[in-house]
């Protein structure tokens, strides 16, 4: 007997603007993909990513499908992924924006093992990449981690019900 049974349920149809307004209630941490043409930087803004395995180690980003970003992942076979902080707004903003002909233009990064790296985030990843897979619009990218860093910044720039919020402080630490 199904664990739903005897419960009513009314079945709603979701558009994609109701998924958008439910998506938006789901607070996230927001990273910026970046990953090379050539010698030529390219990146966007993403919030999708989630880790998807520890052994091996495997995590999973979402990219819109046909984007710069995907087909030089797609070509370079390696992509970084950049955690902000807190301070990072302007940062997510920029490379969230599209038709930017220089994305970069002004922006600290160095290059990690063929791909660029931005200077100041809380962390940041290099994956290989290890498969494609095409999903509705987007396509996830599932990266197999070869290097990473971290830095002394500990406040992570957060998105929910479409703006920037901070963490509060955990309990018992005031």
């Amino acid at each position: 007997m199904s664990a739903l049974a005897g419960c009513e349920r009314v079945i709603v149809p979701c558009d994609s603007t109701g998924f958008r307004t439910f998506m938006s209630r789901w607070p996230t941490g927001v990273a910026v993909v970046t990953t090379a043409e050539g010698r030529t930087p390219v990146g966007c803004t993403v919030n999708a990513m989630m880790s998807v395995s520890l052994t091996p180690t495997l995590l999973v980003i979402g990219l819109i499908t046909g984007t710069r970003t995907l087909e030089a992942v797609r070509a370079a076979g390696r992509f970084a992924v950049s955690l902000l902080s807190a301070g990072d707004q302007q940062l997510c903003q920029r490379f969230a924006t599209r038709g930017l002909p220089d994305r970069f233009a002004g922006v600290a990064y160095r290059w990690r093992r063929g791909v660029p790296l931005l200077d100041g985030v809380l962390t940041a990843v290099v994956c290989d990449a290890h498969q494609l897979i095409e999903c509705g619009d987007h396509t996830l990218v599932v990266g197999a981690p070869v290097w990473h860093s971290m830095s002394t910044v500990d406040e992570p720039l957060v998105f929910y019900h479409s703006g920037y919020h901070r963490l509060a402080e955990p309990e018992g630490t005031r």
